[in-house]
């Protein structure tokens, strides 16, 4: 059920994008699965998404999702509301001091073309992450050898009633695959610092790591991203090769044959058979190699 909510001459504040009533959210995750949440807010803008969010208690709980990749939502769905910013929040800009200026929705392939578009280098390792910028600063995502938050100078937040505040990257705890911040705030958008370089560089550069990704990488079916972290000094991928286990399935879920640190959906995976199969890797891994796989997707909502 969708309901419509449009602005008035008179109730300016009033959001005006779409709320849709428990929704099923296979169709918005790489995945393919998951059950119901209690409601989805597709924001029309940045603007919009603040005036919805005053709207709601401050005890709701809040969950966002960009392309929905790096996440299993399990079958019985999300209690509370979900924020959609895909085809949202994607204004970029370069701003007078030199700097990127990105909001939350923008793709981070879109984020490395852009800047390298305009000869400035150190955010093409962007190219190979399958989600939006506001998951990238959520969780350090980096791909082939460079980080997210190597590259931040400042992010924008979102509080739960609706405040925005400014804060540099030095107020967050970051590590590997990790961001500690502050409760109850999301990312709205964030400013990039780069080097100037070579334009057609920079572009060789991008273009070289996307057919890398292609390569070695199951891009043409669905998959969440890295399922687990790269141990200290390791590959996630090694171990589970190892460990004799691409091509292992349960269900419609299997471990990719082209990069074992991906499980694919094989056309009729449940979220139950993906993390069911996640924890055989996992057991198996520590069984045979004598290493606890870490997982780096979030894993959320109810099992059925």
């Amino acid at each position: 059920m969708t309901i419509e909510m449009t602005t008035s001459s008179t109730q300016e504040q009033l959001p005006k994008g779409r709320l849709l009533k428990r929704e099923k959210l296979a169709k918005y995750t790489s995945w393919r699965v998951g059950g119901p949440v209690d409601q989805l807010y597709i924001p029309a803008d940045r603007q919009d998404l603040i005036a919805f969010i005053k709207t709601l208690p401050e005890s709701e709980p809040v969950f966002w999702m960009g392309l929905g990749s790096n996440l299993l939502v399990r079958d019985g769905g999300i209690r509370g509301t979900v924020i959609n910013t895909k085809g949202r929040l994607k204004e970029m800009s370069l701003t007078a001091d030199g700097s990127v200026y990105v909001e939350a929705g923008v793709p981070c392939a879109h984020v490395a073309r852009f800047c390298g578009e305009r000869g400035l280098t150190g955010a093409e390792f962007l190219a190979g992450i399958p989600g939006t910028m506001g998951g990238a600063l959520k969780m350090n995502a980096g791909a082939f050898g460079g980080e997210t938050w190597a590259i931040v100078k400042s992010v924008e937040m979102l509080g739960a009633v609706g405040n925005v505040t400014y804060r540099k990257s030095e107020d967050f705890k970051v590590s590997y695959r990790s961001v500690k911040g502050f409760d109850n705030e999301w990312f709205l958008s964030c400013l990039l610092t780069l080097q100037q370089g070579d334009t057609v560089v920079s572009q060789q550069k991008i273009k070289g790591l996307l057919e890398k990704r292609g390569a070695t990488q199951p891009t043409n079916q669905p998959s969440c991203g890295s399922v687990f972290k790269n141990p200290e000094g390791d590959y996630a991928a090694r171990l589970i090769e190892q460990t004799g286990l691409k091509g292992y399935a349960i269900g419609g879920a299997c471990v990719s044959e082209k990069h074992a640190n991906f499980i694919v959906n094989t056309g009729n995976a449940t979220a139950a058979d993906i993390e069911a199969l996640i924890h055989y890797v996992q057991d198996k891994v520590e069984q045979q190699q004598g290493i606890v796989l870490q997982t780096e997707v979030c894993m959320v909502g109810d099992a059925i």
